[in-house]
C-alpha cells in the first residue's frame, strides 16, 4: 500500500504508518507524477482534486481531512469509481470559537455589546448550527438562513434579504457552489453589500467568493460604519492587499485551524480508509492527542461572570493574534510574493486548543455561571 499525502495532515504517520509507505508533499505541489505508484490520496482543503489528476493511477481512495468538500470534482470521481471521504464537522467548534473572538474583538472596538446584537448565520449545517446553539445558549439573538434547508420544508428559517435587513451581524458558513438554484459564488453581491444596514458586521469563514471581494473594497472606503472580518479571500491564496487593509480583522484561512479539529480530521479519514480498505480502525484519537495546550484557570466566585466568560474565550483563542501576524507577513510584500506568504503562516500556525480543554474552576460555594458551559468550557468547583 503506497499512501501519498499532504505534509501538514496532523498525525499523519501515527494514523497511518502502519497501512502502508507514506509520501509526503506540500498540498499544493501535489501533481499526477506524485499519484502514479499511489492507492490513496490523503489531503486537506488546498488540494484541486479531479478525475484528470488521477488518470492513469492506480488511486481508487482519496480523503481530505476538512469539512468542505469543494476542492474535490465529487461528481467526476465518483464516474471514475474513486471512493471520496471527508470530514463533516471536524472542525466546527473551531469556527465557532473564531466567530466568539471576532464578536469579542469587534464589540470592544465600537464600544457595542455583542450579546446584544442580533446575529444572522447564513449556512446552518455542521458550522452554522453549533454557532447558532452557542449563541442561543449565550442569550444572543439568531436569525437563520439556510435555502436548501428551507426547500425541504423546514421551519425555522428566513430569506437572505430578509435576514440583510434584518441582523446586526452576518456571518456566513455555506459551502462554495458556483452553479444551481443554491449558488454562493457572490452570494453578497455588490448589490446586497450595499444593502447592509449602518454599523452592521460581517464576518465570512466560509469560502472567499461567497463575498464579492471587489465590490467590497469598492464599498468599505464609502461605508466606514462596516466592521468586517475576513477569514477567506476571493483568490486565495492571493490576497487583495488594499482589501485586507480595510478590513477591522484579516486573517489567513485559519477560522477552523485549532489543532483539535484538524486531530478529528485525521482520525475521520483513518477511519474511511480502513473501512475502505477493510482494515481494523484499531486506533483511537484518546490515545494520540497530544496534551500540549490543556490549561486550568481558577476563577474567584466575586469576579463579573462576563468579565470572566470574555477572558477565558480570549485565553483559549484571540483573533487579535492571527491579524496581527497577517498583516506583519503581508506588509511591503510584492504581490507575486505573498501566496508563498499565505501558505507559510497556515504552515507554521501556533498551537491552539480549543474551549474544551480549558478546564474553568470556580472558587467559591455558589455554582459556577450556566454560561461557561454554554460557550464550551469545562467548569468545576475549586
Amino acid at each position: 500500500m503506497r499512501i501519498v499525502a499532504d505534509e501538514n495532515i496532523p498525525l499523519l504517520n501515527a494514523f497511518f504508518a502502519d497501512q502502508g509507505e507514506i509520501a509526503t508533499y506540500p498540498g499544493r505541489e501535489i501533481g499526477r507524477e506524485h499519484l502514479m505508484q499511489a492507492d490513496a490520496l490523503l489531503v486537506r482543503s488546498v488540494t484541486k482534486v479531479d478525475a484528470a489528476l488521477l488518470a492513469g493511477t492506480p488511486v481508487r481512495f482519496v480523503g481530505t481531512c476538512t469539512i468542505g468538500t469543494d476542492h474535490l470534482d465529487l461528481a467526476g470521481l465518483a464516474a471514475a469509481g474513486i471512493q471520496v471521504a471527508s470530514a463533516p464537522g471536524c472542525n466546527a467548534r473551531g469556527v465557532v470559537e473564531y466567530v466568539l473572538s471576532c464578536l469579542l474583538t469587534l464589540a470592544e472596538r465600537t464600544g457595542v455589546a455583542w450579546r446584544t446584537r442580533c446575529v444572522g448565520i447564513i449556512g446552518v449545517g455542521e458550522v452554522g448550527g453549533r454557532l447558532a446553539a452557542t449563541l442561543t445558549a449565550l442569550g444572543v439573538d439568531c436569525l437563520l438562513c439556510d435555502p436548501p434547508r428551507a426547500q425541504r420544508g423546514e421551519s425555522g428559517f428566513v430569506s437572505l434579504d430578509a435576514l440583510l435587513a434584518q441582523a446586526d451581524v452576518i456571518t456566513c458558513h455555506v459551502p462554495l457552489n458556483k452553479q444551481g438554484p443554491h449558488a454562493t459564488q457572490h452570494l453578497l453581491s455588490a448589490e446586497r453589500l450595499a444593502k447592509l444596514a449602518p454599523g452592521t458586521w460581517l464576518i465570512n469563514s466560509s469560502r472567499g467568493p461567497v463575498v464579492d471581494n471587489q465590490a467590497l473594497a469598492s464599498l468599505l472606503p464609502q461605508r466606514p460604519d462596516l466592521q468586517v472580518a475576513l477569514d477567506v479571500w476571493e483568490q486565495e491564496p492571493q490576497v487583495d492587499l488594499a482589501l485586507a487593509q480595510l478590513c477591522a480583522l484579516a486573517t489567513p484561512h485559519i477560522a477552523g485551524y485549532s489543532l483539535d479539529g484538524k486531530l478529528r480530521g485525521t482520525e475521520q479519514i483513518y477511519q474511511a480508509f480502513c473501512a475502505h480498505f477493510q482494515q481494523s480502525a484499531a486506533l483511537k484519537l484518546d490515545d494520540l492527542a497530544p496534551a500540549s495546550g490543556l490549561a486550568h484557570l481558577a476563577v474567584d466566585e466575586q469576579t463579573e461572570a462576563v468579565w470572566a466568560l470574555a477572558r477565558a474565550l480570549r485565553l483559549v483563542y484571540d483573533v487579535r493574534d492571527d491579524d496581527a501576524r497577517f498583516r506583519a507577513a503581508l506588509q511591503g510584500l510584492p504581490q507575486k510574493q505573498i501566496p508563498q506568504a499565505f501558505d507559510q503562516l497556515r504552515k507554521h500556525y501556533p498551537l491552539r486548543r480549543e474551549c474544551s480543554h480549558l478546564q474553568l474552576g470556580w472558587l467559591g460555594d455558589k455554582a459556577p455561571p450556566a454560561e461557561w458551559a454554554a460557550a464550551g468550557f469545562s467548569c468545576q468547583r475549586g
